[in-house]
């Protein structure tokens, strides 16, 4: 059995509460296996709307950079100069829209081995009213509990409440009971895996105010909150990664990952029909489909060979050939998904909501396949309730990257004692990473 550490002594850094009344401008950084994306943006109070109840802020897009991501497998750090290069296009790209520099960022989380753990504490309160030392205390214990030594704790949050014999509580401030009870989910990641993706961006001179799961974030901005009431499945489907997220009863129930995603597609295509990887992702997105259809043998499309110049004769091929191709893998990564979700007691059903994010999400036929493994309602989920974003950035595979913009107004409602913070301890400008990035820049 693997050593264990407390919870709150092997936490990423946390984020300071987001002053209420006041508009704040911050900036968020998601890095994926095929793109890195900088936004920086406004957050401004409002009174909500009756779909995004839970959100206190506006959020208004005032500069986006995006690059293509280097030196990342899986959402994983294999080459740090090279990411390191990439995340700096991005930022510069944003930094030169919005006219700001930016000095920190709050920074997705894709690969690293994502995963959910759930832990349940009580405590007598003997009979009288519980008050905020009650529930710090009840969390506490919750958090004695411990991940594995090589893992990382990204969030923590209290799901529900238990006073005595009643259950599901929100809060139970204020209420009447003798033994209270909290059941805490949390989710962790690779220790060493985030430890090289927050070295990178340090690098680049950032800090890091706070690390966000890619699938919790894609969840909060493409689900309506009554969708999060109900219960929804999150399927992000990244280059690299695919990431899964539930919610349920507006909480965050469950989070994974597995390294397959629309990359794989693109190689797949790339070998099965002897063509480069460039020409193979246009093939995938002008033709590619997961679901084949009557007229595949009649389009005909042209495969480029690898080393042909313009004037060498190309192959031109049946759609239903690429098909043949693609349609495979997507069915795995869906089945992938399922069989995850099975694992853990989220059994497919009829009614329940699948929510498709990610820039492999767009392909022809995909969400029809997910509806049809899935068993669900499936749509194409987008950011909303984001204002001033770009018309390019409007889509599936901008919602991670947005979703960061929309966690500053839940973090709140995670748990994390600074009285007992280790070695990710603070806001995010004290933490161990923070100071090899402050020697890096004295140094260099």
């Amino acid at each position: 059995m693997s050593p264990t550490n407390p919870l709150n002594q092997n936490m990423t850094p946390r984020l300071k509460p987001l002053p209420p009344r006041r508009s704040t401008m911050l900036s968020v950084l998601d890095i994926g296996t095929t793109k890195v994306v900088c936004i920086v943006a406004q957050l401004q109070p409002w009174e909500g709307i009756e779909t995004l109840r839970r959100r206190s802020h506006l959020v208004r897009v005032v500069g986006i950079g995006h690059h293509r991501s280097q030196g990342l497998k899986g959402g994983v750090v294999v080459d740090l100069e090279a990411a390191e290069n990439a995340i700096r296009q991005a930022v510069h790209a944003a930094e030169r829209m919005a006219r700001v520099e930016i000095q920190s960022v709050i920074l997705g989380l894709s690969g690293a081995r994502l995963g959910s753990q759930h832990f349940e504490a009580q405590i007598s309160v003997r009979g009288g009213p519980v008050g905020e030392e009650d529930r710090a205390r009840v969390l506490r214990l919750a958090a004695t509990d411990g991940i594995a030594q090589e893992r990382i704790a990204v969030h923590a949050l209290p799901t529900r409440y238990s006073l005595d014999a009643q259950s599901d509580i929100a809060d139970p401030a204020g209420m009447i009971g003798d033994n209270l009870g909290v059941a805490l989910h949390v989710v962790s990641a690779q220790s060493a895996a985030v430890r090289n993706l927050m070295l990178a961006v340090e690098r680049c001179h950032l800090g890091v105010e706070a690390v966000v799961a890619s699938p919790f974030a894609a969840g909060l901005s493409a689900l309506a909150d009554d969708e999060s009431e109900m219960g929804a499945v999150v399927i992000d489907c990244g280059g690299g990664a695919t990431g899964i997220s539930v919610f349920e009863n507006g909480h965050l129930a469950h989070v994974d990952a597995f390294a397959v995603g629309g990359h794989h597609v693109t190689m797949d295509i790339a070998r099965g029909l002897s063509t480069g990887i460039a020409a193979a992702e246009r093939l995938k997105l002008v033709h590619g489909s997961a679901m084949a259809d009557q007229t595949d043998e009649r389009d005909l499309f042209t495969v480029p060979q690898i080393g042909d110049d313009e004037r060498s004769a190309r192959k031109h091929l049946p759609k239903s050939q690429l098909v043949k191709i693609v349609q495979p893998r997507i069915e795995e990564i869906l089945e992938l998904a399922r069989d995850r979700l099975a694992a853990v007691g989220f059994t497919p059903r009829p009614g329940r909501r699948v929510v498709l994010t990610g820039g492999a999400s767009q392909l022809a036929g995909l969400p029809q396949q997910a509806a049809r493994i899935l068993e669900g309602q499936v749509r194409i989920g987008r950011p909303l309730g984001i204002k001033a974003l770009p018309e390019a950035a409007k889509g599936p595979a901008f919602a991670a990257a947005t979703g960061l913009l929309v966690y500053p107004q839940i973090a709140h409602e995670e748990y994390f004692d600074m009285r007992n913070g280790g070695f990710f301890a603070g806001t995010g400008t004290d933490g161990y990473l923070s100071r090899v990035g402050r020697w890096l820049r004295e140094s260099f």
